[in-house]
């Protein structure tokens, strides 16, 4: 299945100035199950609260900037929406926004502390990210770093669990000897190949509405509306109010409602 999506995970990283107990707000700690998703994708907000003492531990904020600055998890690194993107030149150019190359990913991850030792945790708050931290989870993934997971319901379900939020700013260890495999492109799909299975292929436009119509162009599009064929289904809808993940059967039924099945070959933007 080629498929984008939706989650954010990172690699645990030791960070200077991180709270030593980062408590909780006082709300109970709400129960949360994510067993019946496959692939070890999640780590619930429970589990990950356990950990934040872990020095093999990296939390990457994939948020806004200011949003970071307003209030992250306590240890988190801001890396922003294209922190593991090539975003040289400018929205439509050629390859703008894509995962960074090899040898620049391994880098970047390496100074923001990740080895293959480290589990990394990523998220994001997810309606005004938006899903900045399933981006990062998926480019990691292509990149064969398995150690990775993408926190359950992101900042918004944090919040509500009664966990204690920082405004202090994290600054991590740099790591070395990261070791990345070559890049799995069955993770992707780019523009000739759309082009080229246009008559075969499912496609699913997740943005909204009004870009989906072409009443919005408002993020650097060079044309308004969406690819030939193609069926709307907005990213939001997968989500519950408290932005985490509807079950695996309302999700199926939601994507059968676009016409796909779990066996189809499929293709997001």
């Amino acid at each position: 299945m080629i498929a984008v999506v939706l989650i954010a995970v990172v690699l645990a990283l030791v960070v200077k100035n991180k709270p030593k107990d980062p408590g909780i707000s006082g709300k109970k700690s709400l129960k949360v199950d994510v067993s019946e998703f496959a692939d070890n994708i999640f780590i619930t907000p429970s589990q990950l609260h356990e950990k934040l003492d872990n020095r093999e531990l990296v939390i990457l904020d994939a948020s806004h900037p200011k949003g970071y600055a307003a209030g992250h998890i306590p240890g988190a690194i801001s890396i922003g929406f294209k922190g593991l993107c090539d975003c040289n030149g400018k929205p439509g150019d050629k390859e703008w926004g894509t995962v960074l190359p090899k040898e620049k990913l391994t880098q970047k991850l390496e100074s923001l502390g990740i080895d293959n030792t480290k589990l990394v945790v990523a998220y994001s708050d997810i309606f005004k990210g938006p899903g900045a931290g399933g981006r990062a989870v998926w480019q990691l993934k292509m990149a064969g770093f398995e150690n990775v997971r993408l926190l359950y319901g992101g900042l918004e379900l944090w919040k509500k669990s009664g966990y204690a939020i920082s405004t202090t700013p994290a600054l991590p260890v740099p790591a070395t000897g990261l070791t990345l495999k070559d890049y799995d492109e069955s993770f992707r799909a780019n523009q000739r190949y759309i082009h080229d299975h246009l008559d075969t292929l499912k496609l699913v436009d997740v943005r909204s509405l009004k870009e989906y119509t072409g009443a919005d162009t408002s993020r650097g599009e060079a044309r308004g509306g969406h690819i030939q064929g193609s069926q709307w289904l907005e990213w939001k809808t997968l989500l519950n109010e408290d932005a985490s993940v509807k079950s695996v059967q309302e999700i199926k039924e939601l994507m059968a409602g676009v016409g796909i099945l779990p066996t189809d070959d499929f293709v997001l933007y």
